[in-house]
This record gives structure tokens, sequence and C-alpha cells, in this order.
């Protein structure tokens, strides 16, 4: 295999505004929002909206307020999986090695073994996904992950820039904040600023020692980055979860004790199903819930052992539901966190343990039923007091279930 000359990152310009275009071509050209669960919020616009002001996260009524003349739809994250994964293909037909980063984020090794320019070839790859999966791309290529981001988010919208030349990286460098790079937020910015590091280029001119004094090893992995030395490597595949968590809004806010213990229960059943996917059980669990006035709770206790057994789980989210919520509080927001995860072995049972036949039985009955006719269409009878929630068929997904992607 011809050795890598470079290293390219794609993102899907607009991604979900995209994904809706691609089968509504009503859409475009026209401002576009994508809204959450609830339609509370915007989770993602297209640059007509972006321009009339809205943000993403923003209430839906002052969304309506900047961009009355806006069209506003419902998530479909089965669809932009789907999408995605398309695109994910036509990628690895020019690239040996990809990392999938994210839904709309990919980084892949650059092999030009045949002659073909780096411009050419980030032409080529995003004229070819537009044309073969309807989606504007942006394409960067660099000699590190962290440079072709950096390049590629320039190159925005539906652009293909290929950057080894040093000073042509030294003058991008030069215009662009430290803030755009991954890893470098508000925090680690304040930390910078006072030595005056402002720009990508003063962080890669700066003494390496110092940064790695100042932001740890991994600023010093930017610095390396930022300089042309590749030393974050491609994750073809994802590296093992060291914690698994489901939950979200809870709807609105709630003080049924009902109702909260229902969505306690359909979180860990989701829970569950990733545990099954992912083949490892969970040695402790823990519940973080949010109340309306801004408080919150937290709970955290160890299992007696790794286990993905809904029954057996269910019994300690009981007990971390009690700790964690504020009886007669109304509550918004409800995570359950599987942690000590551990592949599955023998595990001897105790002298007073009950017989795992039976409950095994019934989820593989459960599981076998949901794979046939759908996610969580058999589920416990606790979780009947959401039936508006599931009624509501794109309830039934939610991001963190794309498979295989790194981040997350």
């Amino acid at each position: 295999m011809p050795s890598p000359d470079a290293v390219g990152h794609l993102n899907c310009d607009c991604f979900y505004v995209s994904a809706e275009r691609v089968r509504d071509h009503f859409l475009r050209g026209k401002p576009v929002g994508v809204l959450g669960n609830q339609g509370a919020c915007v989770i993602a616009k297209s640059y007509e909206m972006k321009h009339a002001g809205v943000q993403s996260g923003m209430a839906i009524w002052d969304a309506l307020r900047l961009c009355p003349m806006g069209v506003y739809v419902k998530r479909d994250f089965r669809w932009y999986e789907v999408l995605s994964r398309r695109v994910l293909e036509v990628v690895r037909t020019f690239s040996p090695r990809v990392e999938y980063h994210s839904i709309d984020d990919f980084f892949f090794e650059v092999c030009t073994g045949d002659g073909t320019r780096l411009q050419e070839l980030a032409e080529q790859i995003r004229d070819t996904i537009l044309r073969e999966v309807g989606v504007p791309v942006t394409v960067g290529i660099a000699r590190t992950k962290i440079l072709a981001k950096l390049i590629s988010d320039s190159a925005k919208p539906f652009g293909a820039l290929a950057l080894l030349d040093p000073d042509a990286v030294r003058a991008l460098l030069e215009r662009l904040p430290v803030t755009e790079i991954s890893g470098i937020a508000s925090r680690r910015a304040a930390r910078l600023g006072p030595h005056g590091i402002t720009t990508c280029l003063d962080l890669a001119l700066a003494d390496r020692r110092f940064i790695r004094r100042l932001l740890t090893i991994t600023g010093e992995a930017l610095w390396y980055e930022l300089n042309g030395d590749p030393v974050l490597p491609l994750y073809t595949e994802r590296p093992p979860h060291k914690m698994l968590a489901r939950g979200g809004s809870l709807g609105g806010a709630t003080e049924q004790s009902e109702r909260v213990y229902a969505w306690m229960v359909r979180n860990l059943e989701r829970l569950v199903e990733e545990l099954e996917f992912h083949i490892v059980h969970a040695g402790a669990l823990s519940l973080a819930i949010q109340h309306k006035d801004g408080t919150g709770g937290f709970c955290r206790a160890g299992l007696p052992a790794p286990t993905n057994r809904f029954d057996l789980l269910l019994e300690t989210g009981r007990f971390c539901l009690g700790r964690a919520w504020s009886p007669q509080q109304p509550a918004t927001h409800m995570h359950i966190i599987a942690s000590q995860l551990r592949k599955p072995g023998f595990v001897q049972l105790g002298l007073f343990d009950r017989p795992q036949a039976q409950e095994r039985a019934v989820a593989e009955v459960k599981r076998n039923v949901n794979d046939e006719v759908g996610r969580l269409v058999l589920r416990s009878g606790a979780t009947l007091p959401l039936a508006d929630i599931y009624r509501d068929e794109a309830q039934s997904y939610d991001i963190c279930d794309v498979r295989g992607k790194i981040c997350f």
C-alpha cells in the first residue's frame, strides 16, 4: 500500500438541512430550520436561516421572530444516518483508511499512488458525494488531522482545498483565532491569551515545552499537529466505550411520580440495548436528574456483579431514582449511565441468588420481537404513562444510536 501523503477531513455542509433537501427539493434555496424532539428549539439551520440571525439551540418562538418566512421541520435521525452511511461508503472508495468521526464528520488517509494532484482529489471527492448522495460537503487536505479540519472549516460551504505548502498554511493559521482549533475552547483560550497566544499561528510558533506546561500533553499534541507533524492517529474502528448512557429531556417538566419512573424505565431499556449491542456488562449504574428550578440530583450504585439484565439493572435504577429525584419537584431531564464496563464472562452465583434462566428467556423474547417489528414495541408496562411519547415514531431514535462513530 502506498505511504500516506496527507490527511483529509470531510464535513457535510448543514447536514441535517441538506439531508431534508435530498428528499424534498421544495426546501432548496429556502431558509430551513430542523427542530428537536418536542419542536421547542432549532438544532440545525441552513445558511439562509443563519443569515437571518437564527442560531443553533435557539427557541422556536425566537427563531420565528427573526425568520418568519422560514420552513421548520422535525428532525429524522434515521434518515440522517442513512445518508451518513452513504457518504462513508463513497469516502471509502477514495481511501483505504477512514475515521467515521461523527454523523457528518470524517477523516481519511490520503494516498495518491496514481499521481492525482491533491487539489484535484479534494474536488473529485466533493463532487462525487454531491452527485451520488446529493449532500454538499467540504473537503480539506493537509499534513495532519488538525490542519485538515482547519482548512475544511475555512473552505465552507461546498469547498475543496488542499494545502501542504508551508507558506500557505502559515497564512491560514495567522488569520484564524486559536479557538478554531478542536480542543481549544474558551477556558484554554483564556489561559493562552495573557501570553499573547490568540491565533493558531501564535500557538504553532510558541515554545513546545511551555505549551505542554500550560495545556498538558493534549496541548502539546495540538502544537505538533499545527506544525505539520502528525501525532493524532486515524481511528478506523471505534475504541471501546468507558461508559454508556441514555437520557435527555422528559418532554416537559413533570412532578408525576409514575411518569418520572416511566422515563427511568424507558431510558434503562434503551441503555440495555446499547449494552447488548456492544457486548458489555455494567458494573455500576448512575442516575442524574435535573429539576425545573435548576437544581439536580445524582446517585451512583455498584452492582453485585457485572450484568446487562434489565431486571437486575431496574432494581438499581429504582434505588438511584429514589435518591436522585426530589419528590414533588418537577423534573425536566434525566440520564442513566452504565460504567465499569466489562466483557461478559463467567460469574459465580451466590447461594441465595435467583435462577437466571427465566429472566434471560424473557429478555431474549423481548429482544427478538423488537428486532422483528421495531424498537421498543414490546416494552415494560411501567412505560404506559408515556403513551404520548411512543405514539411519536421519531421519539424511538436518537443521534447517540449512530453506530461506529468515534465522537461521543
